[in-house]
């Protein structure tokens, strides 16, 4: 392991990004490096229960999208508790207004992360070869070193 002061780690609520949040925390746990947990978010039209499922029969388990700044705050408090279960001691969290890859990416340079973590969710996907995946596309943009998580 690097000299990691600060480890960021992207989650949405998925099965996937809690592994890779406590992969994260025992990271930030065994450098004594803080820890930032990042969820982004779209500020939906609509925010009844119509929206979300429409998305989960139009996309499958690739919606994990979180729609709205109030669903984001529930995820990263799940997500900060996981995190001290798995040794963090010092986590802050920050919830996002956006796409996740210009997010993380965003949120990784503002407060000079050392390390982002990411799962793997998506790389093998259909939708994460024809579009691009949220690991795949932070890994090409970090302007920091990435770990992709084995989660699937």
């Amino acid at each position: 392991m690097g000299d990691y002061k600060l480890v960021a780690v992207g989650t949405d609520g998925s099965t996937s990004a809690t592994m890779a949040v406590t992969r994260a925390a025992q990271i930030a746990a065994d450098t004594g490096a803080k820890l930032l947990i990042v969820c982004a978010y779209e500020r939906g039209r609509r925010s009844d229960g119509r929206d979300r499922a429409e998305a989960e029969r139009a996309l499958g388990d690739e919606a994990y999208k979180v729609i709205g700044a109030n669903p984001a705050e529930e995820k990263l408090r799940d997500a900060r508790d996981v995190a001290r279960r798995a040794g963090a001691d010092e986590v802050n969290t920050v919830a996002v207004e956006g796409e996740p890859v210009q997010a993380i990416c965003d949120k990784v340079e503002l407060h000079h992360a050392d390390l982002v973590v990411v799962g793997n969710k998506g790389l093998a996907s259909f939708a994460g070869r024809l579009l691009g995946s949220v690991p795949a596309e932070v890994s090409r943009r970090s302007p920091t070193d990435v770990l992709i998580v084995h989660t699937t």
